[in-house]
């Protein structure tokens, strides 16, 4: 909890930086990363590298950044990529990239959890006769945030994969929190990002650096998107300053992700003793907790306001009420917003009666 006394959950990105990375941070070593002479920077992309088993890797300011840069690469102006219909590359992001890049979406209805099936990546690759449409590149959202922070097993990506490259489709990875699945599936990052062609993940979300972000794939692809981080106005300078804090992360942020995990467990089944028919439990699979108010008899924009007058921060996602775990929050801190949920549903009349002894 924030010294204010405010619980925030509205995103993981949220976190402050550990006493470790101001220190990092402080004691950083920087060159111009501009010129790609800064060493903290080179250490960071050496290592994100290994860690994904990729050849190569590029330190970006944002998460959108990478998959903007990703999409310029594989995707050709007017032509299409595939992704489930919630993906934040096909929803947040459908604006940029039709600006940067010219390119629209094929969008795929997801299954339990918005997660993709290989049958239906197949299915959107199939030609359609005298349609102009050409599909170009097939991207997952793994964890997937619309769905509830689920996770796709690394076997259902492998099908995908099989599926993409049947077609000579590249396949790119939106691995934003990817580690949160990882912790989940219990395998290393690189089972994942051996599928893809490319991939991203963030430093910044429950890894809990204060920014930036790391694309990954082979050379070539690499020293491209390094073209297109300068093209597109982010070639920023003193960046080990950042980069240390993104080290601290690496080695430290995965390794307590169960800990956000079992903390959005125990906000999600204290909410569902609050209102039991209003939030899904099986969803509930990582740091993301989400809760549909509708039938409440009161509108989001109340239980969010609400909620924030008894000092809980949430943000309004995918029509539901979104929150995260992340460094910042503990045991105690779920307590607190419990308690505060408690309090808004008696206030709407909502709470339920205390189960019979």
């Amino acid at each position: 909890m924030a010294d204010s006394g405010v619980m925030d959950l509205r995103s993981d990105t949220v976190s402050g930086p550990s006493a470790a990375m101001r220190r990092a941070m402080a004691d950083a070593e920087v060159g111009d990363d501009l010129f790609g002479d800064d060493p903290t920077v080179i250490r960071l992309q050496e290592q994100a590298a290994a860690l994904t088993g990729k050849q190569a890797a590029l330190y970006l300011p944002t998460g959108t950044l990478c998959n903007q840069i990703a999409l310029h690469v594989f995707a050709r102006s007017g032509h299409v990529v595939v992704c489930e219909e919630s993906a934040h590359v096909g929803t947040h992001e459908l604006v940029s990239s039709a600006v940067l890049s010219g390119v629209t979406f094929r969008t795929v209805a997801g299954r339990s959890h918005s997660l993709l099936a290989a049958a239906d990546v197949a299915a959107a690759l199939e030609p359609i006769p005298y349609d102009v449409a050409v599909v170009d590149l097939v991207t997952v959202e793994n964890t997937h945030q619309v769905g509830g922070g689920t996770v796709m097993p690394p076997g259902a990506l492998a099908e995908i994969a099989a599926v993409c490259a049947g077609r000579g489709v590249p396949l790119y990875l939106d691995g934003a929190r990817i580690f949160n699945a990882c912790t989940v599936a219990g395998v290393p990052v690189s089972r994942y990002a051996a599928q893809a062609s490319a991939m991203m993940f963030c430093l910044s979300k429950g890894l809990g650096a204060p920014i930036g972000s790391v694309l990954a794939g082979d050379v070539e692809f690499i020293e491209e998107a390094r073209r297109l981080k300068i093209l597109f106005g982010a070639g920023w300078r003193q960046a080990g300053i950042m980069a240390a804090a993104g080290l601290i992360a690496l080695a430290e942020g995965p390794g307590r992700l169960a800990e956000d995990h079992a903390n959005a467990r125990k906000l999600a089944e204290g909410i569902a003793a609050i209102l039991p028919a209003h939030i899904d439990l099986d969803g509930v699979q990582t740091n993301i907790v989400f809760v549909d108010v509708a039938g409440t008899g009161h509108p989001l924009v109340s239980w969010a306001a609400s909620l924030a007058e008894e000092g809980v921060l949430v943000t309004i996602v995918a029509g539901k009420i979104r929150m995260l775990t992340h460094p910042d929050v503990d045991a105690g801190g779920i307590d607190t917003a419990l308690a505060a949920w408690r309090r808004v549903a008696a206030g709407f009349g909502l709470l339920a009666p205390a189960p019979l002894r």
